[in-house]
């Protein structure tokens, strides 16, 4: 017994665009690791670690890869 069954396509979702946004995330949280591995090697003293690597993070956690998910791109017709 042979059924009708009709070719369905799938579209990924994402764009190229978000794929490069959420390629940036990824480069900032990277950024934000090696600032704060600057700090290993002496005191906890250095302002880059302490200070600016936990904003850096913060910044690609919750920001950048999740509008780079949310990130609508062109409407795609249905």
């Amino acid at each position: 017994m042979a059924k009708n069954r009709t070719n369905v396509t799938w579209n990924h979702p994402w764009t190229k665009r978000q794929f490069l946004m959420i390629g940036g995330g990824i480069g900032v949280i990277v950024l934000g690791f090696v600032l704060l591995a600057t700090g290993m090697g002496s005191e906890w003293d250095n302002p880059l670690a302490v200070d600016i690597a936990p904003v850096v993070l913060v910044l690609g956690y919750c920001i950048v890869i999740p509008l780079a998910i949310m990130y609508g791109g062109k409407d795609r017709e249905a």
